[in-house]
Order: structure tokens, then C-alpha cells, then sequence
């Protein structure tokens, strides 16, 4: 599998808003945890996440950058950009940057994760900073209750930290 060129694709399917090439790139089962707005499961779902993306923004652009994979994972850094359509940044360039991470499965996506500023993305959309900090908390919580955390936490417990 060429990583580097099924980025490509999976950058340019976001970019026409082809919800369908898009899930096509994901196995049927598939999760998608998206940083805004969380997890979709199946390609029906992950479809229509992208059409909700071009409802927020226009012209969107996913570049990646520093693509590894070793076949069943991969791992890319990206920048993202878009015009937004939310009423307290309407017209303004959007850009963020982040990490992908994909568990690949039969050369299609089976799970994919991400990790950006929450924070600063939207202090650039130019929301409320009480906005900001109930989005943050809601994020907070959901994090604190992961199975990361809570893994990590049992790890942690056996090695008596």
C-alpha cells in the first residue's frame, strides 16, 4: 500500500465533499473519532460526517505531511483549512494543525483517531470564551472516561504510581 497516495485520495475525497469515495476508503465497519464531532461508526455515518463538514466551512484542504505506515498503521501529521461558514468567522481562512492516526485493515481505514488543539482551533473560529471552556469540558469528561485513561490508570495502579 502506497500510504503517501491513499492520503492523496482521502484528501482530495474531503475536498469535493464525495461522502461516497470518502467512506469508500474505510472498511464497512469502520470508527471514525472525529475531534469536533466524536465517533461515527460505518461508512453510512462517516459519510454523512463529511457532509457536515462542508455545512461549517468551503474549499476544504487536508494536507498531510510526514505519512508512515507499516501497513496495518499509520500515522501522518496534517494541516487543515478551510473557509468557514459559522456566523462568528464567516469568510475567515480557518487552519489548524494535527496528528492522524489509521489502523488499516485490507488497505482501507478500520478505525481512525486524531489529536489537535481543541483549544486554539476554536479561539480561531472566533468563539465566546465561556463557549470555549463548556466545549473543553464536555471534551475533558468524555476524555477522562476513555479506555485510554482507564487502561493507563490500571497500568499505572500495578506498577504502584
Amino acid at each position: 500500500m502506497d500510504f503517501a497516495a491513499f492520503l492523496e485520495t482521502f484528501s482530495a475525497a474531503v475536498s469535493r465533499a464525495d461522502a461516497e469515495g470518502f467512506s469508500a476508503l474505510f472498511t464497512e465497519d469502520a470508527c471514525y473519532h472525529d475531534g469536533f464531532f466524536g465517533a461515527h461508526h460505518g461508512r453510512a455515518a462517516i459519510g454523512a460526517m463529511l457532509l457536515r463538514f462542508h455545512e461549517g466551512g468551503e474549499r476544504l484542504a487536508w494536507q498531510f505531511l510526514e505519512p508512515l505506515s507499516d501497513g496495518t498503521l499509520g500515522y501522518a501529521r496534517y494541516v487543515f483549512s478551510y473557509r468557514s461558514r459559522q456566523p462568528e468567522s464567516a469568510g475567515r481562512l480557518i487552519a489548524f494543525d494535527g496528528i492522524a492516526r489509521m489502523r488499516l485493515q485490507g488497505g482501507l481505514i478500520a478505525d481512525y483517531a486524531e489529536a489537535f488543539d481543541r483549544g486554539s482551533a476554536f479561539t480561531v473560529l472566533g468563539y465566546a470564551g465561556p463557549r470555549v471552556l463548556k466545549l473543553l469540558g464536555r471534551y475533558a469528561t468524555q476524555m477522562e472516561g476513555s479506555a485510554a485513561v482507564r487502561e493507563h490508570l490500571a497500568w499505572r495502579e500495578a506498577r504502584g504510581l
